[in-house]
């Protein structure tokens, strides 16, 4: 599986409810984030998942793009929260080591319903 493929395939199966399986199959052991809402390790961030999809369970991601360099994967997706949410804009950037994603990030951007925006944020 390349990188590309396991970037997608963790986020699709996280989305999925899938979370231990996705960390289990994706995440390395010394796995580290820069998620600035919870403490930087991979149990931490695992935790914060997992509550976050008792918390909204009918939320969707859906990656539009996905981009691959060197070590490194940028993932561009759309997420909802529910039906009637336009959702965000979510970029991840992934750091591979040995076949696992090493090191995280993640950036968000509400979609305005009412952008002047015609060419959308996809």
């Amino acid at each position: 599986m390349s990188q590309k493929e396991a970037a997608r395939a963790f986020l699709t199966m996280v989305a999925n409810r899938n979370i231990r399986e996705a960390y289990d199959n994706f995440i390395s052991p010394r796995f580290i984030h820069h998620n600035q809402f919870c403490k930087g390790d991979r149990q931490s961030l695992m935790a914060a998942v997992e509550q976050a999809a008792k918390k909204n369970p009918n939320k969707k991601l859906e990656v539009r793009r996905v981009f691959e360099g060197g070590d490194t994967v940028i993932t561009l997706s759309h997420v909802t929260q529910n039906h009637d949410d336009p959702g965000a804009a979510v970029v991840h950037i992934f750091r591979f080591e040995e076949n696992h994603v090493a090191e995280l990030w993640d950036l968000g951007q509400q979609i305005l319903k009412d952008s002047p925006n015609e060419n959308g944020v996809f």
